[in-house]
Parts: C-alpha cells; structure tokens; sequence
C-alpha cells in the first residue's frame, strides 16, 4: 500500500488525484491533505478520504472550530514540513500554486521521499537547490506536467547523451491567433476559459500568456539537464501530443492522449509500474485528427520570451520572473492593469533586479519578496 500525501488537494490537480487514489483503493491510501484557504473544501475532503493529518496554511480559519471532522488538524509552514518528513507518507505529491512549494519540494526530496511534482514553480526559482536536495537526501523526483511526464516517458531506457532537442507543445490558450491590439481589451473572465484543459484561475492566465510555457521550459532543463538551445516549444491546439523528443539518430518519438491530467498523475503514483485505469479515455487516432502545429507568435506573446530569457541567465533570474509574474496575474485578475501589460511588469523587474547566483533557500525567498515588491510598484505606475 503506497501511502499519499497530498499538499494542494483542493486545487484542480489535488482534486484530480484524489480521484485517481479512489478508483485504486488497494494500491493507494490518503494519509495527508493541505490546503491553503479553502477550509471548506478541505473538510469535506477530509469526511471522504479519511486522512491521518489534516493542513491548513491559515492558521486563523482553525481556530475556534469544534465541528471539524475527525484527523489531527495542523496549521501553518511547520505542518508542511512535519508532513514531508514524516515516515508515515511514502510519496508527496506537490499541487501547492506558486513559490509556496519550493521548501516542500527541498524537503521531501532531502527525506528521500519520492516527489510527484506538480508545482513547476519549485524547479523554475530555485532549480539548483532541488536538483541539489534530490542528490543529497536520495528522494526521487517524479514530474506530474502532462509535457514532463511525456519527456520522461518518451527517454524511458534513453540515455540524455543521445538526446538532441527536447519539443514541448502548448496549445496556445485561448487567443490564439489574436494581435496585441485586440488583446488590449481583454477581460479576466476571458482569460480564464480554457480551450482544453480544466485548470485554477492563475494557470489559466499564465497559459493565455504562454508564460506557462516558459516555465515549463525552464523546469525541462533543471529535471533533465538538457541546454535551452536544444529545447523549443511549438502551439499544438489539440492537446494530443504532449512533447517531441528527438535523438542525435534522427529519431523522434512522442507521447500522444486526450487531455486529461489523471494520466500523468496515475503514471506518477505508479511508476515503474502502468496500472490498469478503465476510466481514462482509450486512444482514437482518428478521433484526434487532424493534428495541427504552429509557431509560437513571440511578437504578441512576450512573456515566453521572457521567460525564455530568464532561463538562460539563470541564476535568480527565473526566481525573478516567477514572483513578478504572479504579481502581474493577480493585478490582471483585479483589473488592475490590462492583459499585455502583464509583460511590461515582468520586463520591468527583470531589468531592474538582474540575477545573481543562487546560494541558498532563504536568499531565493527574499528575491522572491523583492521582486513581488518591484513588480508591484510597477503595477501601481500603469495603473496611473
């Protein structure tokens, strides 16, 4: 029995393994559930899973509550830690949203856990220190992004030394096709309805942007070790490849399914194994056509440039454009500032805070509170 610990589970991807765990009751059991707000959500979860350890970030919500269901009800960063180190959970899965899960991420990987990660915020602000924890503490990284968990498929029994360039598809959100004029006008809501994928409000936002695929790309080079300049991204509309990878012998093979994020969170429960799951959609190839590839329009687009940019002056740099993207995402969502000005916020803190080298956790957090604190003071500016 493989005992689960879920931080984020009230999130689009926790909710998605929750459901994953319940339809194999005899390999996976629920020992751990946290959330950050959601109070509400997390009770009723904790009724149906039955956890040991029940989290919630905020530690106010708790207080003063007599009606919680039975568990051992924690609060704050601490219980974070006590859940990732604790010998009573075998895999971790991280759906925290943000720079939040990057100290979980470093601690189950140096508890020699295995990870099924889901926060590629973990690997975009402090790559190193995770690559670095994973060495030392022998856990075991398992990424759940449906374009990661394709890559890794696709090199099962490859060595990195025969790999030529790594193909990541994005679907190109919902404007698609649209100029940077008509993007002027759009609104939060738009933003936020997704073509083909179901995700939380701040994924959609980085997806519309491509800024999603920009840190995808950083997380690519940090889980395997592969150059910028051998990785690239194409839009893929459909959803159906999830990502190309290309051998030095001219080779290419690919990693195709419907959309659905249980595939990637079953393969990283299970792996080595493939389980049986009747519930996940059988593959028609003649269903998916046509399939369709395109250019990214860097132009109208310019967070994934950005981000691109980030990567390869590592360093702080991807801490950088990681917290002032957040910040301009929730601007957005306030409208506050308008869609394309997202980019200028990011462009801005980049510019003004440049990259150092990364030494430690503690420094990646007090860049990420900086740069929350340029990029907010750029969003007061457009706001005027």
């Amino acid at each position: 029995m493989i005992r689960v610990a879920i931080l984020g589970s009230t999130g689009s991807i926790g909710r998605s393994t929750l459901e994953v765990i319940s339809r194999h009751p005899d390999r996976f059991r629920v020992v751990a559930l946290a959330a950050n707000r959601a109070l509400g959500s997390l009770v009723e979860q904790v009724r149906r899973y039955n956890p040991v350890v029940a989290v919630l970030a905020e530690e106010t919500e708790l207080r003063g509550r007599q009606d919680l269901p039975p568990a051992r009800w924690l609060a704050g960063r601490d219980a974070l830690a006590e859940i990732t180190q604790s010998p009573d959970v075998d895999v971790v899965v991280n759906a925290l949203v943000g720079s939040a899960g990057l100290e979980p991420t470093i601690q189950t990987l140096l508890a020699g856990k295995r990870l099924a990660l889901a926060n590629k915020e973990s690997l975009v602000t402090g790559g190193d220190l995770v690559v670095a924890a994973e060495a030392a503490g022998g856990g075991e990284l398992i990424p759940v992004d449906s374009e990661h968990s394709a890559i890794m498929q696709c090199l099962e029994g490859s060595e990195i030394s025969s790999v030529l360039r790594l193909v990541l598809t994005a679907s190109g959100g919902p404007f698609r096709g649209w100029t940077v004029e008509e993007l002027q006008e759009v609104r939060p809501v738009q933003a936020l309805n997704h073509p083909t994928w179901s995700m939380g409000a701040k994924i959609s936002v980085d997806s519309a942007t491509l800024a999603n695929k920009a840190l995808e790309l950083i997380e690519a080079h940090f889980l395997y070790g592969i150059d910028y300049d051998s990785m690239g991204v194409v839009i893929h509309p459909q959803s159906i490849v999830h990502s190309f990878v290309e051998f030095v012998d001219g080779s290419v093979l690919a990693q195709l399914g419907f959309p659905t994020m249980e595939l990637p969170i079953l393969y990283a429960l299970s792996y080595p194994e493939r389980l049986a799951d009747i519930s996940l959609q059988t593959f028609d190839p003649v269903k998916a056509s046509p399939l369709v590839f395109e250019e990214v329009d860097r132009e109208t687009f310019a967070l994934f440039g950005l981000g691109e940019r980030a990567g390869k002056d590592g360093g702080t740099s991807p801490a950088v454009f990681n917290a002032a993207n957040e910040t301009a995402v929730e601007a957005f969502l306030r409208e506050r500032i308008r869609f394309p000005e997202m980019g200028d916020v990011v462009s801005g803190a980049l510019d003004r805070m440049g990259s150092r080298p990364v030494e430690s956790l503690e420094q990646i957090l007090e860049v990420d509170r900086e740069a929350r604190a340029v990029a907010g003071k750029i969003v007061h500016l457009l706001e005027r």
